[in-house]
């Protein structure tokens, strides 16, 4: 009987194994929000990473939150990295490029799990609001496909998303 239930184990475990190396490479994670105000305004807000502290949604789970700022003042070549709880983590952004209907950010998560990845910020004018599209995308290499197996990024990530959109919105908005 012993015998009967290892063998099931074990083919439960390949067959979880094997599943997980047929999952999709790549990820992503996105939310659009809408925002009664001009992309030059909303855009200001994500290319000046001093000004992040007023929307992010990950810079108020850690009241020790070290930051550093390196590069440009804003837009392309401006840095931020971090480090902190086990709820912020330790990690680098650098803008990649900016216009004003986009900014592209290179995220570099090294703690708690090391991670490489692409944030994508989209402005599109409608009317007297703007639509933002905040997105984030990158490989899934064969560990983090296990991991999604038993946790959705969407649902881990997604949530976050929304926050900062709405504070976004709060603080372009001035509300």
């Amino acid at each position: 009987m012993f015998k009967i239930i290892l063998i099931i184990v074990v083919v439960l475990i390949v067959a979880v194994l094997v599943f997980a190396a047929t999952q999709p490479g790549t990820f992503k994670v996105e939310r659009a929000a809408a925002i009664k105000a001009p992309p030059e305004k909303i855009l200001a807000l994500i290319n000046d990473f001093r000004r992040w502290a007023v929307w992010s949604p990950w810079e108020k789970l850690d009241p020790a939150l070290e930051r550093s700022y390196s590069g440009a003042a804003s837009g392309p070549g401006a840095v931020y990295a971090w480090q902190g709880n086990n709820k912020v983590g330790q990690g680098r952004m650098e803008i990649l490029a900016s216009s004003p209907s986009a900014t592209t950010i290179k995220l570099d998560f090294i703690k708690p799990f090391e991670a490489h990845n692409i944030a994508d910020f989209t402005l599109l004018p409608q009317g007297d609001s703007t639509v933002l599209t905040w997105a984030m995308h990158g490989p899934k290499p064969y560990m983090a496909k296990l991991m999604h197996m038993f946790f959705n990024m969407d649902k881990l990530v997604g949530g976050d998303f929304e926050r900062g959109l709405a504070n976004l919105k709060a603080a372009a908005e001035g509300n």
